[in-house]
């Protein structure tokens, strides 16, 4: 192939860069956890997968999957303050996206050869003006605040925004969290400064004097197309199969559903099989559809919304408790599920999800 072929750019685009992008479910395709949550005030809240909200007395928030995006997406993420508050001290409600560090190694932060990076982002607001983005190490105590311009209420935008390269510091290499990437929504005093090509020891991710979402009742902020990439020039959004985004999120987080709402036993669900013993299934279960990132945490809906079958001594209710025997691993689990009656020593055992709103959560995030 000549050189004038492979310098062409369409090509490059398409082939020379492709796996560019840092992000996970840069594209908003994946929400394993459903499409809207109401009323949140505090914690870390995710709705599109490896994408949350951080809250810290800042508001009241809705946060939801929209359809409204620009051409070339199908969704965007939505926020919306449905009550504001007047942002003091240590406030804060961010836009958060963590990193593994495995996935990082290659940017070499925190040595000489440390490499610039560009994000570049689709942002579409209520408010125009200067808003805030950081990106700091997982200690806190490296961080560089950047600024942004919406020019246009209720408009898309395209954004980029050049991260210098953070040549000392700490930044893990392994299943860890590498760091935050943050948008400020709402950052008090407390973590705000100036933007700057500099990073400072402070723990700062906010912009001092940048719209605050979390000060305008009913203010909404919307994001899609992001991507994290190596260089000083943003390149078209690497477009990944839905499939591809589905497998990477759940390394992270697996929900299981039940999937024919309405149907018999033998249409639901199944979740694990195996030996049983007098009034509990205790078996080895359920295998992770993707090996997680480390060891998780499990939890489901609610103990009655799982169902047990012992064929040998007939039983077929509603459990009445659920728990992990011993740790869960990164492949799978042991489940100690308790039913309402006894089905007899050492038979076999059919766990399945039996309602209509019952899920089990295998959860690794960082």
């Amino acid at each position: 192939m000549a050189l004038s072929t492979i310098q062409n750019n369409s090509f490059a685009d398409t082939a020379v860069h492709g796996r560019r992008n840092l992000i996970i479910n840069g594209a908003m395709q994946v929400w394993q956890r459903g499409t809207i949550i109401t009323g949140k005030t505090s914690g870390n809240n995710f709705i599109a997968d490896r994408h949350y909200l951080s809250l810290g007395s800042a508001g009241t928030w809705t946060i939801e999957q929209s359809t409204d995006a620009p051409v070339g997406f199908k969704y965007s993420l939505k926020y919306t303050c449905t009550s504001s508050v007047t942002l003091s001290g240590a406030n804060y409600a961010v836009k958060q996206y963590n990193p593994e560090g495995q996935d990082m190694k290659h940017l070499e932060f925190g040595t000489s050869n440390a490499k610039t990076l560009t994000i570049s982002f689709w942002v579409k607001s209520s408010l125009s003006g200067d808003f805030g983005f950081a990106f700091r190490n997982n200690a806190g105590n490296k961080c560089i605040v950047k600024s942004y311009t919406i020019s246009s209420a209720n408009t898309w935008e395209y954004k980029t925004i050049n991260i210098n390269p953070a040549t000392d510091g700490t930044w893990p290499d392994d299943n860890g969290q590498f760091g935050f990437l943050n948008f400020d929504l709402g950052v008090g005093p407390t973590y705000s400064t100036t933007s700057s090509n500099s990073y400072t020891t402070s723990n700062t991710f906010g912009l001092t004097g940048g719209v605050k979402i979390a000060e305008t009742t009913n203010a909404t902020w919307q994001i899609t197309g992001i991507q994290l990439e190596v260089g000083e020039q943003a390149t078209p959004f690497e477009h990944r199969s839905f499939g591809d985004e589905l497998a990477r999120c759940k390394r992270y987080f697996e929900r299981f559903e039940r999937q024919r709402p309405g149907a018999g036993s033998a249409g639901t669900t199944s979740l694990w099989a195996g030996p049983a013993r007098s009034g509990a299934s205790n078996v080895q279960g359920p295998m992770h559809y993707v090996e997680k990132r480390n060891n998780p945490t499990i939890s489901v809906s609610s103990a009655g919304h799982l169902n047990a079958i012992y064929p040998i001594s007939p039983f077929n209710a509603a459990l009445s408790g659920f728990g992990i025997d011993g740790n869960a691993g990164t492949q799978s689990a042991y489940i100690n599920a308790t039913g309402s009656g006894s089905p007899g020593s050492d038979c076999a055992s059919f766990v399945y999800i039996g309602d209509a709103a019952g899920y089990l959560d295998i959860d690794a995030e960082l």
